[in-house]
């Protein structure tokens, strides 16, 4: 017998907002996009995530400024020290989320999409373009949460 599929009570309250953050979140994913342009597109893919986090869930931890900045601030340095080593590249990118996920948990800056940010950046590139790219989504995002935070609301 398969589950049925519902519309969870919580959508018949807030399913203008669940439209309306949902419209946000495009909007604001769109414009990095367009900002950014189509070749960062693999080093800001942890963003897609984090746009969830923003809209979706603004009042946890994961959403909070100092989360999202220092969450990916902390995945770019991971990603980047593993990137430079000549490790087999299955410890290297092992370890790079390994690595973020840890310092994140210990610096209280925990935000998910951030061991992504560590695991491309090990994958992809270290440059300066990463790194702008990825600082400027984060901060784009972190301030769209903070000064929409009247407006947003948890829909999960």
């Amino acid at each position: 017998m398969e589950p049925e599929i519902t519309i969870k009570g919580k959508f018949k309250e807030l399913w203008k907002y669940y439209i309306l953050q949902s419209l946000l979140a495009i909007t604001t994913l769109l414009l990095i996009v367009l900002v950014l342009g189509k070749d960062k597109m693999v080093v800001i893919s942890a963003m897609g995530a984090t746009t969830f986090i923003v809209f979706a869930m603004p009042k946890t931890t994961s959403a909070q400024r100092k989360n999202v900045v220092g969450g990916h601030l902390v995945g770019l340095a991971a990603g980047t020290i593993f990137y430079f080593t000549t490790l087999p590249y299955f410890l290297e990118y092992s370890l790079a989320v390994g690595v973020a996920v840890f310092v994140m948990v210990a610096l209280d800056v925990e935000h998910p999409p951030a061991a992504g940010t560590a695991l491309a950046v090990v994958i992809n590139e270290v440059s300066i373009d990463a790194f702008v790219t990825i600082m400027l989504s984060a901060v784009i995002l972190s301030q769209c949460c903070y000064y929409l935070r009247g407006y947003l609301k948890d829909l999960v």
